[in-house]
């Protein structure tokens, strides 16, 4: 006997499909969060080397400058520094020979209090005006005044680097006051020692737990690196490096960690420790490819797992396709042949599962669509009837004179009105406008709320008559106010104030065969509306058009409106209009 599957039966079967996709798609993801974990804890590796390295450096160089200051305070080099400085400049030479041994002494006893911790090698003493007065090694120049160093020194104590044939060479400098000095007080000299780098190349050529490309170094202000390079030999002042963290530290004086281009171009993930005012910033770096390495490798596995698990599925989807395609195909065969009009198709399929009912629902549609055909046509000449009507639209364009006038607040005056108050109120309004747009052979488009819209039609050879027409008729609209207000008095309703806007060109003509009346619309109307606002209490106000071609017609003023709501940074501007009274224009 054969087993019927019904519709749920086979859906069960999809859902254990795309539950082994979920699966799939729950290995893409733990391969994902992997990835960042992996990422955030080289991160986190990376920043505990800059931090732990870069504060040890800075303590270093921290020590190193109150080491040298140990020598720049003993007393016995402030009077001597003090005592040459008075000395003239043709009797300094004989000076420092007389005044060698005394700086000797000093000096070794520094270098047996702590000289030799720190790696002390060479000392330079100079008076305030740059004069050599003291040096261990042997000079040519005796005139410091130019050296940057020393100019520096005279500010403050700090650290820099100078290139050897072997490296670089720590230099300390530090100024030397008098021993009566107080704050702010000038310097008499300065002190440049030479120290060896042996404590800082051990901090930073350590790379333990960086892996096999991990790297730490640091940069100075003017981004040179300052010490050996895990991949390049003999970069000591020599490898520029410009890269993001460099630039954060010097221009910005922040620290970064991130992704980002080293400086042989290869993308390495870094952190850095910023110490902008030492001069320095250290770089912990590690390469991309080394920290993605066990990701890529899980990767490749979650692939070949998940192309194992595919070809499974494909191959249980294509043996439950089977079941399924037959009926579907004799149902889509169907809908195509009434998508072309064949509404007497029948599947009669005759299947047990929910395909059977699909099947049994689609042949009533199509029944039902067939008697809906024979209705539709019976109707067809009521709707060409119609669709005639609507075709007898035409449209055409014209220079008219559009105007608008709308009462001011009158949501919040008619909140308080009852149904018929606030159709007495409308009504007295909208009639007495109309009037006398009438009077004046205005023609009355229609009222959109609260606001009355008209035109003037302008013939080419009358158009001053017909801008002068408009005018008189918005004026005495304006002039009309107490005569309007009488009336809503009468009636016990509130009274209101009104802004009427005129605009002059081009509109739109929408005409109908069904209605005498025009509608307009276009950029005149549009434009008409928004400088409505701009308007006076009950009175007039035109755009820029209307003005340039009625600025010449006597009887009115015009004057430009200052309103937020015209100007040129809108693209329109607006004038306010007054008559010229009779005093006015007899001077």
């Amino acid at each position: 006997m054969a087993i019927s599957f019904s519709l749920d039966k086979k859906l069960i079967i999809l859902v254990m499909i795309v539950s082994v996709i979920a699966l799939s798609i729950t290995a893409y993801l733990s391969f994902n969060y992997a990835d960042q974990i992996l990422k955030q804890r080289q991160g986190e590796q990376l920043f505990g080397e800059s931090r732990v390295r870069g504060d040890t450096l800075r303590l270093l160089f921290e020590s190193r400058i109150e080491q040298n200051n140990i020598l720049a305070n003993d007393p016995m080099i402030r009077i001597l520094v003090a005592e040459l400085n008075q000395i003239p400049d043709n009797q300094i030479d004989k000076a420092r020979d007389e005044t060698r041994r005394s700086f000797l002494t000093q000096v070794q006893a520094f270098q047996g209090l702590v000289g030799y911790s720190i790696g002390f090698e060479d000392v330079k003493i100079m008076g305030a005006s740059g004069n050599l007065f003291f040096t261990l090694g042997r000079v040519t120049n005796t005139d410091f005044s130019n050296d940057p160093l020393f100019k520096k020194g005279l500010t403050r104590s700090f650290v820099d680097f100078e290139p050897t044939p072997s490296g670089k060479k720590m230099i300390v400098i530090s100024p030397v006051f008098h021993q009566d000095s107080k704050k702010g007080d000038e310097p008499i000299g300065v002190i440049v020692s030479r120290m060896r780098t042996a404590a800082i190349d051990n901090t930073l050529l350590n790379r333990s737990g960086l892996g096999e490309t991990g790297e730490v170094y640091i940069v100075n202000d003017g981004s040179l690196m300052l010490s050996e390079s895990r991949f390049i030999d003999d970069v000591i002042f020599k490898q520029k490096v410009n890269t993001i963290p460099v630039q954060k530290c010097f221009r910005e004086g922040e620290e970064y960690m991130g992704f980002y281009p080293d400086y042989r171009g290869i993308t390495i993930y870094g952190s850095s420790y910023c110490a902008e005012d030492l001069g320095f910033v250290l770089l912990a770096e590690i390469d991309e490819a080394e920290i993605v390495e066990p990701v890529m490798i899980l990767q490749d596995r979650i692939f070949q797992t998940g192309l194992l698990i595919t070809t499974g599925m494909a191959i249980i989807a294509f043996a439950i396709s089977k079941t399924l395609s037959t009926p579907l195909i004799k149902l889509k065969n169907a809908a195509n042949k009434v998508a072309k009009g064949e509404f007497d198709v029948r599947t009669n399929i005759r299947t047990s599962d929910e395909i059977g009912e699909l099947s049994h629902a689609f042949d009533s549609m199509a029944q039902k669509l067939q008697d809906s055909l024979i209705e539709i046509k019976e109707k067809e000449d009521v709707i060409k009837k119609q669709e005639d009507i609507l075709l007898q639209f035409s449209d055409y364009s014209e220079n008219y004179c559009v105007c608008m006038v709308d009462i001011m607040n009158s949501t919040k005056i008619t909140s308080n009105l009852t149904e018929r108050e606030t159709s007495e109120f409308y009504k007295i309004f909208l009639n007495s406008l109309a009037i006398i747009v009438r009077k004046f052979d205005g023609i009355v488009v229609k009222n959109i709320g609260d606001a009355l819209l008209f035109y003037f039609p302008v013939g080419h050879s009358e158009k001053e008559h017909t801008l002068k027409n408009c005018l008189d008729c918005c004026m005495t609209i304006s002039e009309s106010h107490n005569e309007i207000a009488n009336q809503l008095k009468q009636q016990k309703l509130p009274i209101f104030n009104y802004r009427i806007s005129a605009t002059y060109g081009i509109v739109r003509i929408a005409k109908t065969s069904t209605s005498s009346v025009n509608d307009i619309f276009g950029t005149t109307v549009n434009r008409c509306a928004k400088i409505n606002r701009a308007a006076p209490p009950n009175g007039l106000i035109i755009g820029q058009d209307f003005y340039n071609n009625a600025k010449n017609i006597d009887d009115f003023t015009f004057q430009k409106s200052d309103s937020d709501l015209v100007s040129a940074d809108h693209g329109y501007e607006g004038y306010i209009v007054s008559r010229l009274n009779l005093t006015t224009k007899l001077n």
